[in-house]
C-alpha cells in the first residue's frame, strides 16, 4: 500500500487515476446527466412538484447508483443503467398500485391528517405526525393568521405540505403570535374571553370544569380577536 503524505498534492488533487480518465470523466458525466433527466421524465410530472417519500427514496438510490461509476475508473457504467431501470420501473409500479387502491396508497405514501378543527388543535394528531406546535404556528403566521379562531381546518397532506381552510366569520381564538414580540402582541384587541393555553379550546364551550375537555390542561389565557 502506498504511503500517504499530507503534502502529496498530486494524489490529493488527481488521485490514482491516469490523466486520460479525466476525459472519460467528462463523457461519464454527460451520459449520467441525461440518464437522470430521462429517469425524472419517466417518473412523471409529480417529480417536478411536491415529491412523496417513494420518490425521495428513488432519488437517493439513483444518486448512489450514479455516484460510484461516475468517479471510479475501474467501475463500468452499465450497473448504473440497470439500477436506474429497476428504480424507475419499481417506482412506476408502486405508483400504479397506489393509484388503484386507496388503502395501498395510504400504506405507501401516508394519508391526509387534520391538525386543527374549528380553531382547536388536535394535539394527538400533531404528535402522530411529528409536527410541533411551533412549526404549525409558524406556517399559519406565514399565511397572515394571528389567532386560531381564524382557522376552520388545517390539514397536513401525505407529502408533508399544509393546507388551510379559513373560518368565514372568525370570532376569537388563541394567539399564535410569538411571545417575544410583545409590542405587536399588545396591539391585538382583547376578546374578553378565555381559551386553553395549550390547544385553543374556548372556555365558554368547556362547561363548568376548569380542566380543558380537549387536552386536560388547566391553564387558560386571554383570547384575541
Amino acid at each position: 500500500m502506498k504511503e500517504i503524505h499530507i503534502t502529496d498534492w498530486k494524489r490529493i488533487l488527481f488521485g490514482q487515476a491516469p490523466p486520460e480518465f479525466f476525459i472519460e470523466l467528462v463523457i461519464r458525466t454527460v451520459v449520467f446527466f441525461f440518464l437522470l433527466v430521462l429517469c425524472m421524465r419517466l417518473f412523471g410530472k409529480r417529480m417536478s412538484g411536491q415529491i412523496n417519500r417513494i420518490e425521495v427514496v428513488a432519488l437517493f438510490t439513483l444518486a448512489a447508483a450514479v455516484g460510484v461509476p461516475l468517479e471510479t475508473a475501474d467501475m463500468g457504467m452499465l450497473p448504473a443503467f440497470v439500477i436506474a431501470g429497476v428504480v424507475v420501473g419499481g417506482g412506476r409500479l408502486i405508483a400504479s398500485i397506489a393509484y388503484r387502491n386507496e388503502k395501498h396508497e395510504a400504506a405507501i405514501e401516508d394519508s391526509l391528517t387534520i391538525l386543527a378543527n374549528d380553531g382547536v388543535l388536535d394535539l394527538k394528531k400533531l404528535e402522530g405526525t411529528v409536527v410541533t406546535v411551533d412549526r404549525l404556528f409558524a406556517e399559519l403566521r406565514s399565511r397572515g393568521i394571528r389567532h386560531l379562531g381564524e382557522v376552520k381546518r388545517v390539514y397536513i397532506e401525505a407529502n408533508g405540505s399544509f393546507a388551510l381552510v379559513m373560518e368565514e366569520n372568525p370570532d376569537y381564538g388563541l394567539s399564535i403570535l410569538p411571545g417575544y414580540d410583545k409590542a405587536f402582541t399588545n396591539e391585538q384587541p382583547d376578546a374578553g374571553e378565555k381559551v386553553c393555553w395549550n390547544c385553543g379550546n374556548q372556555k365558554s364551550k368547556n362547561g363548568e370544569s376548569d380542566i380543558c375537555s380537549n387536552c386536560s390542561l388547566n391553564k387558560w389565557e386571554n383570547a384575541i380577536k
